[in-house]
């Protein structure tokens, strides 16, 4: 009987395993992760996990139980070590040997790294697992000050939940302005402006030449400034893990190289979720995104493809960030866009801004406004008459 072999243990892997059951297929399913947890939500962690709203058993994926319930051989705390493509089999670094009929990988991402002086000191963090943000709250107990290197989603949803515990934020950033990579100027600006009137001092255009401090960090040195703190959060990007796939001889390429099926340059070996560099038919180019509807859905066309499918993976890009009582959703990428179309008023932090390329919507960033956001998901694509999209007064789903 077929043996599916999932490496990695995040939202694609547990995604994956379950709709390999939920399809019907009967063989073998193993999954490996290197983590001590079954599959869990990687979203919660900067916001509700980090705030003490939810434990450990509220951000997993499913219950430990669901995978014996289901004959899905969980192994955690098992790192892969090799793949070897011509036995069919992957090694794991408690010296075992798994064969497998076809591969799944699932490796994720991990955090970009400082490599710059005082950078191995004690309280310097980085956000991606549970483990990371286990340390970060024993801190944050006792902190007074935090320093958040990096302007982007994961150190203002940090800094949203730190200020909100009476911890002094302060936010450096070396653009000259915060999410400068991932959104307009405008959408930027709001976000300093809401951060600010929360008391989070943010400062532009700085590079941070290292930390002081014994052995524990108490400084981030900056030029001829340092900002005493207690506590540093680094967030300045993710890395794909794709060094397993290319010590295999798998196409690498910024991630994993995928085609539209999901499936690498070895047909028996399938990629899913960010450690995938995927070709999207409708924005017409490829694509590494850190994303959880795209972890999911990849894993989703992935297993129906490994199970005999023949299923294409096109879906439009969307993400969404929790920062104080905001939520903003955001569905393709506002940088295609040429014009901006403003429904609603920021001033009541209830708003969606609606990108166009000519006369056709190619992107929308929605605050508190999940009914635009959801019309825009299917309004993706298609021309619309930008004053209709501006008047509140008209229906959305009537421009469907």
């Amino acid at each position: 009987m077929s043996h599916i072999v999932i490496v990695g243990a995040g939202q694609a892997a547990g995604q994956a395993a379950a709709s390999l059951r939920q399809g019907g297929f009967e063989g073998g399913i193993t999954v490996v992760g290197d983590e001590a947890y079954a599959p869990y939500q990687r979203p919660p962690l900067s916001k509700q996990y980090l705030a003490g709203e939810l434990d450990v058993e509220n951000v997993l994926l499913r219950p430990k139980s669901f995978y014996e319930g289901k004959d899905i051989d969980l192994k955690t705390g098992i790192r892969v070590t090799a793949i070897e493509r011509g036995a069919k089999a992957i090694n794991m670094n408690n010296g075992e040997t798994l064969s497998y009929d076809q591969l799944l990988l699932a490796t994720g991402g991990r955090p970009r790294e400082l490599t710059i002086p005082g950078s191995d000191l004690t309280g310097i963090h980085y956000l991606r697992s549970i483990a990371d943000v286990d340390a970060i709250r024993a801190e944050m107990d006792t902190a007074k000050n935090m320093v958040i290197v990096g302007g982007g989603y994961i150190g203002l949803e940090v800094a949203s939940v730190a200020i909100k515990a009476g911890i002094n934020v302060t936010v450096v950033e070396t653009e000259d302005r915060i999410l400068k990579r991932v959104t307009t100027p405008k959408m930027s600006e709001f976000y300093h402006n809401l951060h600010i009137e929360r008391g989070v001092q943010i400062v532009l255009n700085t590079s941070i030449d290292g930390f002081s401090g014994d052995t524990k960090v108490s400084g981030v040195n900056c030029g001829d400034t340092t900002f005493d703190t207690d506590l540093v959060i680094v967030g300045i990007g993710i890395l794909p893990n794709a060094e397993l796939a290319e010590a295999a001889g798998l196409e690498v390429d910024n991630g994993i190289i995928v085609d539209d099926h999901c499936r690498t340059s070895d047909p028996d070996i399938y990629a899913a979720g960010d450690c995938t560099n995927h070709p999207n038919p409708t924005l017409n180019r490829r694509l590494r995104l850190e994303s959880v509807p795209n972890a999911m859905e990849q894993s989703r066309i992935a297993v129906t493809n490994m199970t005999g499918g023949d299923k294409v993976y096109d879906a439009v890009p969307w993400f969404w960030s929790d920062q104080y009582e905001l939520k903003l959703q955001m569905v393709g990428f506002s940088t295609d866009g040429d014009t901006e179309v403003l429904r609603g008023d920021k001033s009541t932090n209830e708003f969606a801004v609606f990108y166009m390329k000519g006369d056709t919507l190619v992107a929308a960033d929605a605050i508190n406004s999940p009914r635009e956001f959801m019309v825009c998901k299917q309004l993706y694509g298609k021309k619309v008459d930008p004053a209709k999209l501006a008047d509140p007064g008209v229906d959305l789903k009537d421009l469907r």
